[in-house]
């Protein structure tokens, strides 16, 4: 059986968004030099949970019917909602290619993205540990 790419792809996407979240909060001690991160982190985590949704929704013929299909759903649901954030974030804060300080908007969705994000990622390791999926039970 092989073993299912999306849970590997995932940690990129996760990383990048959750480190353009501190370096926005971080931007607030620590000014430019912080969030200015924020942008290339945010840019690299949308480009890879593409990627990564991609690898899902191909593998997602492997998840069985009932209580594992549900959480599947809610996983994708709170993770498109996540990428819908992180996404609006980083157009928001673009004015001809260049990144603009975080303004409160930023900040609020930067709190939203994340809660979204975790919401999603206890979905996905209760597909994993919970459900077994992509591991020898299914």
């Amino acid at each position: 059986m092989r073993h299912p790419l999306h849970p590997a792809l995932v940690h990129f996407p996760v990383a990048c968004w959750s480190l353009a979240v501190v370096a926005d909060v971080a931007g607030l001690w620590f000014g430019e030099t912080a969030w200015r991160w924020s942008g290339g982190l945010l840019v690299a985590g949308c480009s890879m949970a593409l990627v990564a949704m991609l690898a899902g929704m191909l593998e997602l013929s492997r998840v069985p019917e009932g209580a594992a299909m549900g959480d599947a759903w809610r996983h994708m649901g709170a993770m498109l909602l996540a990428f819908a954030l992180f996404a609006a974030r980083l157009l928001l804060r673009l004015d001809h290619l260049h990144l603009l300080a975080p303004d409160t908007l930023s900040l609020l969705l930067d709190g939203v993205g994340f809660l979204a994000l975790s919401a999603g990622g206890w979905f996905g390791g209760r597909l994993v540990y919970v459900h077994g999926v992509g591991g020898s039970r299914t």
